[in-house]
Order: structure tokens, then sequence, then C-alpha cells
């Protein structure tokens, strides 16, 4: 039996990955962005949710690299990081997380 180099897996850097997708809310957001970039009072509002809150979860996001923000003027907007879909053809129908890709309903 070949086993896989564990370096080239990366285990702990996908396991933080899945961790922050484990949360609901984490995943509606996640969903929305999928339509493109959004404010964080944008995303509290249509995901009727506080914005402290979901600033809570963008950051949890942001620092496992599935969102990334982007500053205009004093707004901050946050889109997927393009990372994700690099190797899926621009579809924003799968996140490819390097170790696993997710699907997402349409």
């Amino acid at each position: 039996m070949k086993y896989l180099d564990a370096d080239t897996f990366q285990a702990d850097y996908c396991a933080e990955r899945l961790k922050a997708l484990g949360e609901p809310l984490r995943l509606r957001i996640v969903n929305l962005l999928r339509s493109g970039e959004f404010t964080v009072s944008d995303i509290a509002e249509f995901l009727e949710t506080e914005v402290v809150t979901v600033s809570h979860h963008l950051q949890i996001l942001k620092n496992s690299k599935i969102v990334s923000p982007r500053r205009e003027g004093r707004y901050i907007y946050y889109r997927l990081h393009s990372e994700l879909f690099q190797n899926c053809n621009e579809s924003n129908h799968y996140l490819d997380l390097g170790c696993c890709r997710i699907e997402m309903a349409e």
C-alpha cells in the first residue's frame, strides 16, 4: 500500500479550513459571497445578524484564507479567496481547499 507524504497532504492546514467552515453562519456567509463582494454591514443585513457577529465570523474565515478583504475608502469588502477557485475552472460551485473540494448547491 502506498502512503501519501504527510507534508504533501498538509492535514493540519486542511483541518483548520474545514473547521472554519463547520459553523452554520460561516457557511451562510460563504454561500452569500459566492455571488460577489459585500461589506460587513451588507452581510449582516442580508443574513439578519448583528454586525459584530458577522465581523467575528469573517475574521475566522479570513484567518483560514477562505475570504479576503479589499478596502475601498472607509469600507472593507469581503469576497471568497481567489485561491479557492484556482483548480475549479472559475466556477463558484466548488471550493478547492487544497486537500479536498467542496461542492456547493446552486
